[in-house]
C-alpha cells in the first residue's frame, strides 16, 4: 500500500514551540510529499503568523477551532487530512531529520495500523529537561518502556509520537473525550478491534515535556490519576507494575519514619537506588548537574504518579 502521511499537530498557546517543530520538519530526508495540519485549539496566543512563514516550503494548513482539548483537536485534524496514514505530534517536540524515512521503512517492512516511538533529549534541552527525559525513559525508573526497543512488549503508543492509519481511525473514531490517558484508551480500543501496534525504534522525537518541577509533578499526577479508570474500563490490561509508584511513595515515607526510630536499613536501600540513578544518568548524560537533577525528577515522577494513582483509586468508576 502506498502511504501518504498527514501530520497532525494540536497547539494551545505555544507559538514559539510550533516554530521550532516546523523548522525541524523542513529538514526531513523523506523524499515523498507529506502534509501538515496545525490545529489551533482556541488559543489566546495564536500561531497563525508562525505557520504562514512555512507556507512556501511545507505543505501546511492552519485551522483555528474553539477550545475542546488535545484529543478532540487531533480528531478534528484527522477528519480534514487527505493522507491515508496520520502521524500525531505534541507541539513541544522537535523531529529528527530521519523520522519520516524511518517510519516509511518500518511500515514497509512490517505494516501495522498504529505505531509509536521513543522520546529523547535534544542537545539544546536544559539540564532539567534532560533529567525529566531520563526519568521518563530509563530502565531504572520506568523499565525503559519509552526509551528502547529491548524493553517493549505489546507497545502502547503515546500521543506525543503516535501513528494511526486512516482506516483504524474510522473504525475506532479516534481519541475519546478523556483529557488524560486518552492515548492509552485509544490503544486499547485499537487492540479490541484487532489492530496491531508496534514500536519503531528509530522513530523517536525530542520531547521537551514540562519546564518546571511543579509542572512535571502535575503532569505525572494526572497520568497516575487516569490509570485506575483505565484499569477498570479495560480490566484485562491491568498490571501490578502500575502500583509501583504508589508503593515507592509509601515505602519512602515509611523509611523516613523508621530512620527516626533508629532503623536505617530501609533508608539505606533508597540511598543505594538513588546512587544507582545518579551513576546511570551520569553515564548517559555526561553531566553531574543532570545526574543530580535526575534523582529529584525521579522522586517527583514517582510521588506525583503514586499520589495521582491513589486519588484515582477512590474516584474511578
Amino acid at each position: 500500500m502506498e502511504l501518504k502521511f498527514s501530520i497532525i499537530i494540536p497547539v494551545y498557546n505555544r507559538p514559539l514551540e510550533i516554530d521550532e517543530l516546523l523548522q525541524s520538519l523542513t529538514k526531513q530526508t523523506y523524499s515523498k510529499d507529506f502534509e501538515i495540519l496545525v490545529i489551533e485549539d482556541g488559543s489566546a496566543t495564536k500561531c497563525d503568523e508562525i505557520v504562514s512563514k512555512y507556507a512556501e516550503i511545507l505543505n501546511i494548513k492552519y485551522h483555528f477551532k474553539e477550545n475542546s482539548g488535545a484529543g478532540a483537536s487531533r480528531n478534528f485534524g484527522m477528519e480534514l487530512a487527505t493522507g491515508n496514514y496520520f502521524i500525531i505530534f505534541d507541539s513541544d517536540c522537535i523531529i529528527p531529520p530521519h523520522y519520516l524515512a524511518a517510519v516509511d521503512f518500518a511500515l514497509d517492512e512490517n505494516y501495522t495500523d498504529s505505531f509509536g516511538g521513543a522520546d529523547a533529549a535534544h542537545k539544546s534541552f536544559t539540564p532539567l529537561q534532560k533529567a525529566i527525559n531520563y526519568s521518563m525513559t530509563s530502565f531504572l525508573t520506568t523499565g525503559g518502556i519509552r526509551g528502547s526497543k529491548i524493553s517493549v512488549g505489546r507497545f502502547q503508543p503515546r500521543s506525543f509520537n503516535f501513528g494511526i492509519s486512516k482506516y483504524a481511525f474510522r473504525v475506532t473514531k479516534g481519541f475519546s473525550s478523556m483529557k488524560i490517558g486518552e492515548d492509552i484508551d485509544l490503544t486499547f480500543r485499537l487492540w479490541e478491534n484487532m489492530f496491531l501496534t508496534q514500536f519503531i525504534e528509530n522513530a523517536f522525537v525530542y520531547h521537551k515535556r514540562r519546564t518546571s518541577l511543579k509542572q512535571f509533578f502535575r503532569q505525572t499526577f494526572l497520568f497516575g490519576n487516569a490509570r485506575p479508570f483505565l484499569n477498570r474500563k479495560y480490566p484485562d490490561t491491568a498490571r501490578i507494575t502500575y502500583w509501583f509508584p504508589l508503593l515507592f511513595t509509601v515505602f519512602f515515607l515509611a523509611s523516613i519514619l523508621f530512620l527516626f526510630l533508629g532503623f536505617g536499613l530501609p533508608a539505606v536501600s533508597f540511598l543505594i537506588y538513588f546512587t544507582a540513578l545518579f551513576i546511570s544518568s551520569l553515564l548517559k548524560n555526561k553531566k553531574i548537574s543532570v545526574a543530580a537533577l535526575s534523582i529529584v525528577t525521579t522522586f517527583v515522577q514517582f510521588t506525583g504518579y503514586g499520589l495521582g494513582f491513589l486519588k484515582g483509586l477512590f474516584s474511578a468508576n
